[in-house]
């Protein structure tokens, strides 16, 4: 992203950390000390957009990681209701329910992955063939 005598700590790099650390486009450009026109010039610039997403995509990454430690706590404690004798029969079938349910997301997202690797190395296949 650095561009003609931009450094390390541009500006524009600065802007990309405000826009993922605060609430809005006007706080981002009021913390780094530029316009909020200005920012949003800067976020039509491809370089720019691009840097952006990457650094989105690495903070779904972490944040999807956090997720996958919670589940096994999380299957747990949904077990756990589900065979409390005291716990509202509502309740219980909500837990399962919802078990249920994202276990079968669960195998049709495993069916898709599966799909796709095979649809991906068919075409490397037959891409070294031509």
């Amino acid at each position: 992203m650095k561009g003609y005598g931009e450094k390390p700590g541009s500006k524009k790099e600065q802007a990309i950390l405000a826009l993922v650390t605060t609430r809005n486009t006007e706080e981002a450009a009021k913390s780094i000390g530029v316009s909020a026109k200005t920012l949003l010039r800067w976020q039509k610039l491809p370089e720019f957009e691009r840097a952006y997403r990457e650094v989105r995509v690495a903070g779904f990454r972490q944040s999807t990681g956090r997720l996958q430690q919670a589940s096994s706590p999380a299957v747990t404690t949904l077990l756990k209701i589900m065979v409390d004798p005291a716990a509202p029969l509502a309740v219980k079938a909500r837990c399962a329910y919802y078990i249920l349910d994202q276990t079968k997301k669960a195998i049709e997202t495993e069916e898709i992955e599966a799909r796709v690797t095979a649809l991906e190395r068919a075409n490397e296949t037959s891409q070294g063939e031509t």
